[in-house]
This record gives C-alpha cells, sequence and structure tokens, in this order.
C-alpha cells in the first residue's frame, strides 16, 4: 500500500505542477488512493522531495537527485561545525556541540553511519581522540 501510493505521488509530479500538499492528496484521491494529508506529509519526507522554482514565482514538488558523497560531505560539515569536544564517561561517548546544535550533530553522525569500530578505535587513546576522530569523518 505504501509502495503503491509513493510510487503514484512520484507519477503525479512528474505529471503535473504541485504546489501543496493539499493539492498532491486531492490528485491521489481522485485516482483511488485514499490518503490523509499527515501521510501526504510523511512521503513527502521519505521521498525526499523539495519544491523547486517553476519560473513564474510559484514552486512545485520535485524529486532532486542529491549523490551520496555531496549529502556525506554536508553532513560532515555540519558535524564539524558544530563540534567541540568529546570525553568518555565509562563506557559512554559524550560529545560536546556548539549550544543548541546537539540534535544537528547527532542527526549527522546517524546519516553518515558511522561504524562502532571506528568510534571504538577513537576512543581507545584520550590524547588522541579528537584529532582521530576529526581527521576519520
Amino acid at each position: 500500500m505504501k509502495t503503491r501510493r509513493q510510487v503514484k505521488i512520484l507519477e503525479l509530479i512528474k505529471k503535473h505542477d504541485i504546489e501543496t500538499q493539499e493539492e498532491l492528496t486531492d490528485f491521489l484521491q481522485k485516482e483511488g488512493v485514499q490518503v490523509t494529508q499527515a501521510t501526504v506529509s510523511r512521503d513527502i519526507r521519505e521521498l525526499k522531495l523539495t519544491k523547486v522554482p517553476m519560473g513564474d514565482g510559484r514552486q512545485k514538488y520535485a524529486v532532486v537527485a542529491d549523490s551520496g558523497e555531496e549529502l556525506s560531505g554536508k553532513y560532515r560539515r555540519v558535524f564539524r561545525d558544530c563540534f567541540l569536544s568529546m570525553d568518555m564517561a565509562q563506557n559512554i561517548l559524550v560529545i560536546r556541540t556548539v549550544p543548541g546544535m546537539a540534535m544537528a550533530a547527532a542527526a549527522a553522525l546517524d546519516a553518515m553511519a558511522v561504524s562502532r569500530e571506528m568510534m571504538q578505535s577513537c576512543v581507545r587513546s584520550a590524547a588522541s581522540m579528537t584529532r582521530c576522530w576529526l581527521w576519520s569523518i
């Protein structure tokens, strides 16, 4: 059901200039797909749809394919910009960030899929862990 709905969303945004979630919901319902605006919102996020300019001042939903390498660079930049320091508290790695940026740092780590082995190798030596961490990402 979800996959079929998301395929239909991709078809519709290629066929029509869809500007809002409500408009997309209406198109889906006309196609026989019963859906709520909240579900459409989640699908848009999962499909990584974005709004692009149409040229007349309006915007429409579109699929923008970012390369994995480009995204990885963005995540590294976000993490480096908000990273202050890190330390060990028994078996927990504590990462200090710029105030208000802890969630961004956590999201960047999740997106980069930092391996457990890399984390462990960086925390083995407290004297070099910050240097090891920053050079490895």
